[in-house]
């Protein structure tokens, strides 16, 4: 199996670079739109800040993309996967408490990405067009509102058509960065000097307020992060070539733009974008055009992203249980409406609040150097467990803290100016997964199980109670208990107390959610021969739990091997070999009054079961067939009160 999901890891094809630059690099890809006007900003411009600035994007885009990524977290695949929870997944195993906290923050840090990378990209990308004299009161809102519409309306149809063409597209945008970019250069090429690291370094050093300049200079290696999230789409070796080509695009586009203003010494943007600036006034409604279009493909990637990220955190139990669809049958891709309409609510609003590019640029960056941070904390920590040199993993972290710390400071200078905004949503989302994982960390220490052994012969004798009515032939019922042996004492109230329930055979049916991704296994436990089965699925956590379709599999499997006989046990039903009915039942909880519990608690499980409302009952989320389930609610008592001091009166 470890072969069939890695096996692509170490392919290099054409295609599979080609898809590679339209799946990873739309985020990345797209910065030189805004990166080198926030350098500058309102000011005026001086070639020796811009000189020194280009030397830190250059060496920015080498030690966070290149180093970081591209060198080393790539090498922390899981079975071929990618991506903060991927990794969070595979050191997990350390049994290490701590290490939900910076795959949390991370994860939300990532989403929170989401909600203004779309709408910086397509609004510095469309703002272009003031640039055409016919069009230089242009109002640009609205069209980038509609195109941020239209992106997110055909979500729900999937990509696979257009998909096609993401590859294609980004490839003619690279080619039109590195084209512009040398045309740029050629007016002075005196600006190359840039690749040495001593003019960041001086400019640091010796320019009062320079340290702040980081925080726009950053914004060159946001997107990087899909560089290890989308590995599994594209493979380890196609993302390193690729990233080649890429960076040598980027760099001479840069390159260009410095060139430009350097040549404006002493003057103001003025509204204007050095981008579209270094472009032949003839080819600019062509860049315009191509830039749109790459905005919209990188936008779709983030989109399709996020989609991966909160189904991955659902399988961890991150994540309140939510309909996810699968619109076409290319692996890995899928549709949650409603973190679709999430995320395009939050586009529209940071649209609308800050209405241009450049007011986008003072707040974004600040959610994602925090993710880069948390990830540079589980890297560390996967270093450790596969027996790096001390020496060298104490470098790594250290190095990073300072260069990663370096950017945090800087960038936190946008918190008051809109960073705000998407910090405040990233603590909310963070918030959410929080209170669900700390929620199923409570009701897993009180969760009341028995040894099924005590309840054996019981079962088996209601099973062949001919005074009770039958319930159903095979009742199945989802069970939550890790051991084989062990059943929750609800189980066995729902079937001999809560109006006795016979059957001619017990299923209990386990989903053990595994750190592998693709993982598809299961487990047969007979407990008691023809009366009691359990069923264990060991499933990857980017697998769909279909647990109707695979216990349908597993039942045809036994049946198979002859290790069950399911047709009905009604005389007349067995003679015509009728096969008899299944029917599951699944227990769902709700907070009972009965509870004396800790402040802290009580809260966390208030909002657990408040999200517990507003999220897939548990039949849903299994993929079980409403019409053969029955739900049984109970309550949850986790704390007792204490004993009531009641009298009886005469």
């Amino acid at each position: 199996m470890g072969n069939h999901h890695t096996g692509h890891l170490h392919k290099i094809t054409l295609g599979g670079l080609i898809v590679t630059l339209g799946i990873i690099y739309g985020d990345i890809g797209t910065s030189p739109l805004y990166v080198m006007k926030s350098v500058v900003g309102t000011g005026t411009i001086h070639a020796d800040v811009i000189v020194g600035a280009m030397s830190l994007v250059f060496w920015t885009l080498t030690f966070q993309t290149t180093i970081k990524y591209v060198i080393f977290t790539l090498r922390a695949d899981n079975n071929g996967e990618g991506g903060i929870f991927s990794l969070y997944a595979l050191i997990k195993k350390a049994k290490r408490r701590w290490l939900i906290f910076p795959a949390i923050i991370g994860g939300c840090c990532i989403l929170g990405e989401g909600i203004i990378t779309p709408p910086i990209s397509v609004a510095s990308a469309v703002e272009g067009l003031k640039l055409i004299p016919r069009f230089s009161e242009l109002h640009t809102i609205p069209i980038v509102i509609a195109i941020i519409t239209g992106l997110f309306f055909i979500q729900q149809f999937g990509t696979k058509f257009i998909g096609r063409f993401f590859g294609p597209i980004m490839l003619v945008w690279f080619i039109t960065l590195g084209a512009v970019g040398v045309v740029g250069i050629s007016q002075n090429y005196h600006v190359l000097k840039a690749l040495n690291p001593y003019y960041g370094i001086n400019l640091l050093i010796t320019h009062p307020g320079a340290f702040w300049l980081l925080g726009a200079v950053f914004l060159c290696t946001t997107g990087a992060e899909a560089l290890y999230s989308d590995m599994g789409h594209c493979g380890r070796n196609n993302i390193r070539i690729s990233w080649i080509f890429v960076k040598s695009m980027l760099v001479l586009n840069y390159m260009g733009q410095t060139s430009w203003l350097v040549s404006m010494d002493g003057k103001t943007l003025n509204g204007g974008n050095p981008f579209y600036a270094i472009m032949p006034q003839w080819f600019l409604p062509f860049g315009i055009a191509i830039a749109t279009v790459a905005t919209v493909v990188a936008s779709q990637a983030l989109i399709s992203g996020s989609f991966t990220l909160i189904n991955e955190a659902i399988r961890l139990d991150f994540w309140p249980k939510v309909k996810i669809k699968y619109p076409t049958e290319l692996k890995g891709q899928m549709y949650i409406s409603s973190i679709n309409w999430l995320l395009y609510a939050g586009c529209v609003f940071v649209v609308l609040y800050f209405k241009e590019s450049s007011n986008m640029e003072a707040a974004y960056g600040l959610t994602i150097i925090l993710g880069m941070l948390m990830s540079s904390r589980l890297l560390a920590f996967f270093m450790q467990l596969k027996k790096y040199p001390a020496w060298f993993v104490g470098i790594f972290a250290f190095s990073y803290i300072i260069i990663e710390g370096s950017f945090l400071i800087a960038l936190l200078e946008k918190f008051p100016k809109g960073g705000y905004i998407t910090f405040c949503i990233a603590l909310f989302l963070a918030g959410i997964m929080g209170c669900w994982y700390l929620a199923k960390l409570i009701r897993r220490r009180y969760t009341d199980v028995v040894p099924l052994e005590t309840y054996k012969d019981m079962l088996c004798d209601l099973s062949r109670d001919a005074s009770i009515q039958k319930y159903a032939t095979h009742l199945v019922y989802m069970t939550s208990a890790n051991n084989p042996l062990e059943i929750e004492s609800k189980v066995i109230y729902s079937i001999l107390q809560k109006r006795p329930k016979k059957a001619d055979i017990y299923w209990f049916v386990h989903v053990d959610v595994m750190d592998e991704p693709y993982r598809m296994d299961y487990k047969v436990t007979h407990i008691a021969e023809d009366d009691i089965i359990r069923v264990d699925f060991k499933i990857g956590f980017r697998i769909p739990p279909r647990i109707n379709l695979m216990f349908r599999k597993v039942v045809s499997d036994l049946v198979k091997n002859g290790e069950v006989d399911i047709t009905s046990r009604y005389e007349s039903l067995n003679k015509n070999n009728v096969i008899g009915d299944f029917k599951f039942v699944v227990l769902e909880k709700f907070l009972s009054y009965e509870n004396d519990l800790p402040l802290f608690e009580k809260v966390i499980l208030n909002v657990y079961f408040l999200l517990k409302q507003l999220s897939l009952s548990e039949s849903k989320a299994f993929g079980l067939d409403s019409s053969s389930v029955k739900v049984e609610k109970f309550p949850m008592v986790i704390s007792p009160p204490k004993a009531i001091n009641l009298k009886r009166i005469a």
